[in-house]
């Protein structure tokens, strides 16, 4: 489970948080474009993410087959899903379903080490999906929402977040977040004071 995590979609309330791009001063050649679960059974995973959460479906197509040496047709052995939330680029996830490996264990919810990845999402509507999230079959609730602090970079200030994580489906650690004021990163964060 070596996936980086990342954001999905930007929140707001008292400071609006927005995903915008860096000054192209700044910009290097280098996106992150997007993370991929593998995992167990797609139609499992998809009322997650796509109906709790909303992402939208951008691409859904079986993979790996063809034409065997005999001339007979080789099914698919692998489906993969790619789904956006506020961005056609960066920022996507994928879910893949090994197709050939119809028997793989069942998941294990147990906190992240290393080497497993910690998915972050934010949700400017957290207050009213949340009931839709845990609600999805396969999701374990870790921590219903809750109001948390993180300090500012460098010391200055804090970063409120109403926090909350789940299991998915296929045991990935799934927090979902709205940021109550600036982000870390942002000009509006690097003004404020303590």
């Amino acid at each position: 489970m070596r996936i980086f995590a990342f954001l999905l979609c930007g929140a707001t309330l008292a400071s609006p948080a927005r995903a915008e791009p860096v000054p192209e001063s700044e910009r290097i050649p280098v996106d992150v474009r997007r993370t991929t679960l593998l995992v167990r059974d797609i139609d499992k995973s998809l009322p997650l993410y796509r109906d709790a959460l909303g992402l939208t479906v951008v691409y859904d197509e079986r993979l790996g087959g063809g034409k065997q040496e005999d001339g007979s047709e080789k099914p698919p052995t692998t489906r993969l899903v790619l789904m956006r939330a506020n961005d056609t680029f960066i920022g996507a996830l994928g879910l893949m379903q090994r197709l050939d490996d119809p028997n793989p264990p069942s998941p294990e919810n147990k906190r992240p080490m290393a080497g497993d990845s910690i998915v972050v999402i934010n949700a400017k509507d957290l207050d009213e999906r949340w009931a839709k999230v845990a609600a999805v079959p396969g999701v374990t609730v870790h921590t219903e929402p809750k109001r948390i602090e993180y300090p500012g970079p460098g010391g200055k200030g804090v970063i409120p977040v109403m926090f909350s994580a789940i299991y998915d489906p296929d045991g990935f650690f799934i927090e979902i977040n709205q940021i109550l004021g600036a982000p870390a990163g942002t000009q509006a964060n690097e003004d404020d004071e303590p």
